[in-house]
């Protein structure tokens, strides 16, 4: 098999694994895997003001509100404001909100991280350098994208 083979056959491997992994956590959780990722930044406190989020997941603010309406409509979280600051507005994680995070199968980025973390430093450079280079050659690399595995766009309605 030539190279070139290889190299879009891998390419292939990585869009299916992601689109897998989001079949898989609509069904069971009913989540986007953005959706998801702002449930689990809440979860990892119990509460996040929308500016966090916003920061955390390098989305705008708009974004950050539509996905939270999605998550309350769901029952996920609430909205209350803060107690300290009348002008902020904290993110509540519920009860339904913990048993989603804690039940739903693991995030493929989760995954990701940990086996790329076990690299040495040298292969997470090299890597990092050939995504790079590949996001070039597909004439993606000026598009304005969040550190998430999802292939879908993040939009302020989604």
């Amino acid at each position: 098999m030539e190279r070139i083979d290889v190299c879009l056959i891998a390419l292939r491997r990585i869009l299916r694994a992601t689109d897998a992994y989001a079949r898989e956590l609509a069904q069971s959780a009913g989540l986007t895997a953005v959706q998801f990722r702002a449930l689990q930044l809440i979860a990892e406190t119990g509460q996040i003001t929308a500016t966090r989020i916003a920061q955390r997941m390098l989305i705008s603010q708009a974004t950050v509100t539509a996905l939270v309406d999605k998550l309350v409509r769901k029952g996920l979280v609430t909205r209350e404001k803060s107690s300290t600051d009348r002008r902020q507005t904290n993110i509540i994680l519920t009860e339904l909100g913990r048993a989603t995070v804690d039940n739903a199968p693991d995030p493929l980025q989760q995954q990701f991280v940990k086996r790329f973390e076990a690299l040495e430093d040298w292969e997470q450079s090299m890597l990092v350098a050939s995504l790079e280079r590949v996001a070039l050659m597909l004439n993606a690399a000026d598009l304005d994208v969040a550190p998430l595995l999802d292939s879908r766009e993040i939009r302020p309605g989604g």
